[in-house]
């Protein structure tokens, strides 16, 4: 894999609605601190949507600009990554086709989210084509731009990993140029002597002791050479490991912490259980939302002793407050020192702290919608540049550029 798309990001997320604090702890926050060390693309996963809300796909259009004033108030910069929404890159259905071409069926219904969210979803008719796909239109968002790492929490990695598989099939089937060991040879006089002789013993080292270290300099070697074409070096790339040429790179996933943003009666914050507080929610409801959360139940009267651990607002200070004011916390709810809302009152105050700025850069967006269709516009631009000479590599190698 090239130096410049080993560091590439790709994510995306569907547009289903507002985004709440479970989003911007679990993704967004994430996503801040990625733009500034890889090249980030970033997409509204609009087709994704439909795989579960085709009946409903009104959701869809209305929450698209919404999400991405969301992604654009938490931080996420269009200076510094790509933002564009899925639909509007049509190559990524057309090496969707391609890919599904070579994919066993097997392959797409053990992906364990496939039985997970039919029973999940059981209200929803999710016997689709379409639904069944869904893990290898995903492989095709990220072959597309040829993306090193794949942010994802834990449930996510199964899809990077059959990613890796479809690559590895794509890369085996086509991959092998019938010249291909001539190619190779030429491409590596091309590195000049000295070059092509360490390059030399280094294939020597991986495949035959099996010396992974070897491998990793001799990639580094290879993104070090100047003179060579796009071509030669991944066909080198794939002399090096013993395979044909590498046209499509495998993935690795970038393991996310899982977010910690509990909702507002303790279960996991999701749309769902109606239990979210969204990242534009008006002040006084936000106020409103967290005076009235449940706490312990044990607490009936102000005087009776209580159970942090039994309570959601005090999974909410685990996100907020620092040991100090949790020990203060802990210490006036099992003596019964401190009311509920005395100890509500500071994760208020920090939450509103959070989400003023984030509302402030919101306003700037509402009130231009024409700034995030330009945005939007421009790294949909950015996007079918690399869609397009992805894709071109993809059927020139299947034999499809007649």
């Amino acid at each position: 894999m090239t130096g410049e798309s080993q560091n590439r990001v790709l994510s995306g997320m569907r547009p289903t609605g507002r985004l709440h604090l479970g989003h911007y702890h679990g993704v967004l926050k994430n996503w801040v601190r990625l733009q500034h060390e890889y090249d980030c693309y970033f997409f509204v996963a609009d087709w994704h949507a439909l795989t579960t809300h085709y009946e409903d796909p009104q959701i869809i259009g209305d929450s698209v600009m919404d999400m991405v004033i969301d992604w654009l108030a938490a931080g996420v910069n269009p200076a510094s990554a790509k933002i564009f929404v899925q639909s509007d890159v049509p190559q990524h259905a057309e090496l969707h086709l391609l890919l599904s071409m070579i994919t066993p069926l097997g392959w797409l219904e053990r992906v364990p989210s496939y039985k997970d969210q039919q029973e999940k979803l059981r209200e929803r008719d999710l016997a689709t084509y379409g639904f069944l796909g869904y893990p290898l239109l995903q492989s095709a968002d990220i072959l597309m731009y040829k993306a090193g790492s794949v942010p994802v929490g834990e449930d996510q990695v199964a899809h990077v990993e059959l990613t890796r598989e479809v690559a590895r099939r794509f890369n085996h089937l086509y991959g092998r140029e019938p010249d291909f060991e001539d190619k190779a040879l030429a491409a590596m006089k091309k590195m000049g002597k000295k070059n092509a002789k360490m390059y030399r013993e280094l294939r020597k080292r991986y495949q035959e002791q099996g010396d992974q270290e070897a491998l990793d300099v001799g990639r580094a070697l290879l993104d070090g050479q100047g003179n060579l074409t796009m071509g030669d070096r991944e066909r080198l790339y794939g002399y090096l490991e013993g395979s044909g040429r590498i046209i499509l790179p495998e993935p690795q996933a970038l393991l996310t912490p899982a977010s910690k943003m509990p909702g507002l009666d303790g279960q996991k914050m999701s749309k769902s259980y109606n239990n979210t507080i969204a990242l534009r929610d008006d002040p006084r409801d936000i106020e409103q939302k967290l005076r009235t959360m449940p706490t312990d139940p044990a607490r009936v009267r102000r005087t009776d002793p209580g159970d942090p651990d039994k309570c959601p607002v005090f999974q909410l200070h685990q996100v907020y407050s620092d040991e100090t004011r949790q020990q203060w916390v802990r210490e006036g709810c099992t003596s019964a020192g401190i009311g509920c809302l005395d100890c509500k009152q500071p994760i208020i105050e920090s939450v509103l702290a959070e989400l003023a700025p984030i509302r402030e850069r919101a306003r700037q967006f509402e009130e231009d919608p024409q700034l995030v269709r330009n945005i939007l516009q421009q790294g949909g631009e950015a996007a079918r540049d690399v869609a397009d000479e992805t894709l071109n590599e993809v059927k020139s190698a299947i034999g499809l550029k007649y």
